[in-house]
């Protein structure tokens, strides 16, 4: 048994003391950040892209309609309604790009409806798919 003065072991305990209290250990924390962008994930003819989702809009179009209308939250009879117009599919993609934050204009958005609603519907759904599976980041925060 080591025996040491009083006065040394007071002077560690207080040193010990002192790291202890000023000693301050802290993980990195991690947060996650979702990265999403205001354009369109892919363009309006990229529909080959997931030839399955083509083959369904373009074999059973109002089926491929009903079902993509549900996964946004709409009704799912909503777009058999476009057979006597194409308000229906301009409303949802006008929706669509204003809950995705998405740049566009009404204009835009009634030349697509118009001109190519298979390949609208189609662009539709691979932006759904997209950002309803955000890509998530996450950062260590050094502090």
């Amino acid at each position: 048994m080591i025996n040491h003065p009083s006065s040394y072991s007071s002077e560690v305990n207080s040193e010990a003391a002192i790291m202890t209290n000023k000693m301050v250990i802290q993980q990195p924390r991690a947060f996650a950040q979702t990265m999403t962008s205001n354009q369109w994930s892919s363009e309006i003819c990229d529909c080959t892209d997931d030839m399955s989702m083509c083959c369904f809009a373009f074999w059973c179009f109002p089926c491929f309609t009903c079902i993509t209308a549900k996964e946004f939250g709409e009704c799912l009879c909503l777009p058999l309604l476009d057979y006597f117009g194409m308000n229906v599919s301009l409303a949802m993609r006008s929706t669509m790009r204003q809950r995705y934050g998405i740049e566009g204009t009404m204009c835009k958005d009634c030349a697509c409806s118009f001109f190519c609603l298979p390949c609208s519907w189609c662009q539709m759904k691979r932006e759904m798919k997209i950002r309803n599976q955000p890509i998530t980041l996450i950062h260590a925060n050094r502090a």
